[in-house]
């Protein structure tokens, strides 16, 4: 139908209307919209106030990497140390005079940070872990009780030379009077067993009484460096492990997050390097590599001390399953037991430093294993510090974990013990992080943690072993060694 100008008025202000409808859209396409500013750069809408979503794992890789931080200015060992002048004014002493070692000693040794806004610190990661994960979270949980054992540990460390020192040692680290699981035997009853059987054992020990070279102490300690060395560049591959000669450290050996280090002026065996290469680099310097390794449980690279007797035991325990340990070396981790123990109920570090005397010890190891145990504590007695009860009662508590883990069908969660610095109760929550990525599997790990096979069957015999007639069995054979002269 064609166009009609008469057509109704109505129908004409219509399409009037839709004309001036398109030509002010016209218009305002020709404009710029009022998203893009006037220099033709689109504006950019404000991100929200609780910035962009975040998964679980980066979460948690926040937190942990918090920790991490807050503790890297923390060396307990350091903030323990002695000088040499002490060893030496002590000795000419003959020795009656105990060292000039107290609170004023400790504060001129300064910390290297605040001790009461590191508290406030950790307290307040402590807080956000649970703020961001909520109290039921089991990976949570442990990040938590990390960060809280940290602030123990600045609270110990600012308490040096007092009794309080040895009340935040006892917490965080143990005592010989602590019990194990059974509920009966305790770390001390552990230590006076070893000390009557390992008195013994090395009294009659073939090769030392023999003179082996294997454990005679000739080599030196940048040898000794060169030798470990290339035995952990064996090991580690391509992942760099350094070992070198420091006249810093105490110990005759210490490890740390990618090196080891043997003390200048010390004397080793080839045993000692056996030694050494499994305690210090297979699990030391290995744990701390697979822990460092964690892209989301950072805190795995760190050790504090609700770690400590899973890995002292566990290095220990390392010795015995590669048979490189040797009796003196276990007699000397067990009297640092005993020696604690002695501490604790009283004794000065004059008296226990005359009882290593009595047990065999030179002049001078005497006085470096009593300084382990007074370090910190009161020198007078009664307050000690009490690390070095870790490591007998690491040895049973991670034999008896391996153990239980074989007969319960839970073998899995052995490997485990290497994924980082850990305690045994965090080990199966590791574990089953493994399949979202929270948690990356050990990359480092000794041969027969490689392979279980051979470990279970061992662990198997042990248990029938342990159950296998007591006193009756050992009159047995008593009788068969009288008859034979």
């Amino acid at each position: 139908m064609p166009y009609n100008s008469t057509a109704p008025m109505a129908e004409r202000r219509v399409r009037e209307s839709d004309d001036t409808a398109e030509k002010t859209d016209e218009r305002k396409s020709a404009e710029p919209p009022a998203s893009i500013a006037r220099n033709g750069v689109p504006s950019i809408p404000a991100p929200p106030a609780a910035g962009p979503w975040r998964s679980y794992k980066e979460v948690v890789a926040s937190l942990a990497e918090r920790i991490v931080e807050a503790q890297r200015p923390i060396r307990v060992l350091q903030a323990l140390r002695w000088d040499d002048d002490v060893e030496h004014q002590f000795l000419r002493s003959k020795p009656r005079e105990l060292p000039k070692i107290d609170v004023a000693f400790y504060e001129r040794l300064e910390l290297g940070f605040n001790a009461k806004d590191k508290e406030r610190e950790f307290e307040q990661i402590a807080r956000d872990i649970d703020h961001d994960l909520g109290e039921d979270d089991a990976v949570g949980h442990i990040m938590m009780k990390t960060a809280l054992e940290y602030r123990d540990v600045v609270r110990m460390l600012a308490a040096r030379g007092t009794p309080s020192f040895y009340a935040w040692s006892r917490k965080l680290y143990g005592s010989p009077k602590d019990k194990f699981p059974d509920g009966k035997s305790t770390v001390r009853d552990l230590g006076q067993l070893l000390y009557g059987i390992l008195t013994n054992v090395d009294e009659w020990s073939f090769p030392l009484r023999s003179g082996s070279p294997m454990y005679a102490r000739t080599i030196d300690a940048h040898e000794a460096a060169r030798q470990l060395g290339e035995r952990l560049a064996s090991y580690f591959g391509e992942t760099g492990v350094r070992v070198e000669a420091d006249d810093g450290i105490l110990a005759d050996a210490s490890a740390g997050s990618d090196y080891v280090k043997v003390r200048t002026g010390a004397k080793f065996s080839p045993r000692d390097i056996d030694v050494l290469e499994v305690h210090e680099g297979w699990v030391h310097v290995a744990t701390s590599l697979n822990g460092q390794a964690q892209p989301v449980a950072k805190w795995l690279a760190k050790g504090p001390p609700r770690t400590t007797a899973v890995q002292e035991g566990l290095a220990a325990l390392l010795e015995m399953f590669t048979f490189r340990t040797y009796p003196r070396r276990a007699r000397r981790l067990n009297d640092r037991v005993l020696a604690v123990d002695k501490a604790e109920d009283g004794a000065s570090f004059i008296d226990v430093f005359e009882w290593f005397r009595t047990e065999g010890y030179e002049e001078d190891e005497c006085f470096h294993n009593t300084r382990r145990v007074f370090r910190g504590g009161v020198l007078e007695g009664g307050a000690p510090f009490t690390k070095d009860a870790c490591y007998c009662k690491g040895i049973v508590l991670n034999y008896a974990f391996i153990r239980s883990a074989i007969q319960h069908d839970r073998v899995d969660l052995v490997p485990f013990l290497f994924v980082g610095k850990v305690a045994h109760e965090d080990v199966p929550v590791l574990a089953r992080r493994v399949s979202d990525g929270v948690v990356m599997p050990p990359k480092f790990l000794p041969p027969m943690f490689r392979d279980l096979n051979g470990l279970a069957i061992w662990m198997a015999y042990s248990t029938f072993f342990s159950q296998l007639g007591g006193e009756a069995i050992a009159e047995h054979y008593a009788r068969l060694f009288a008859r034979a002269g």
